[in-house]
């Protein structure tokens, strides 16, 4: 009988440590495949180095966090641009217009 308590608790043992990396390290992400199904394009702006970056991602999202799979530079401009407003609207107008149409395109 005491046999069978202890495989029981071993058992239980290992579905518990089971469970706790479960929930430490999640499930195996999907594959790319699956990632790319689940794609989307978006606008995306980077401010760094004395300049703004517009530009479009393709990101998906996951448990851990977004995973960009393809990127795409509408536009660099200089933080001390005397047009750097005009510039990135004209820019965010851009990136808007491409992310519609590679989204047209993905589908």
């Amino acid at each position: 009988m005491s046999a069978l308590i202890l495989l029981a608790a071993l058992l239980l043992l290992c579905l518990l440590v089971v469970l706790l990396m479960r929930a430490f390290w999640g499930e195996p992400e999907a594959g790319r495949p699956a990632l790319e199904e689940a794609a989307r394009w978006e606008t995306h702006t980077e401010v760094g180095d004395g300049n703004t970056t517009v530009a479009v991602r393709r990101v998906a999202r996951t448990r851990s966090g977004p995973v960009e799979l393809g990127r795409q530079v509408i536009a660099t401009i200089p933080d001390g641009d005397p047009e750097w407003e005009a510039e990135y609207h004209r820019a965010m107008a851009q990136a808007r217009s491409r992310v519609a149409t590679l989204e047209i395109e993905s589908d």
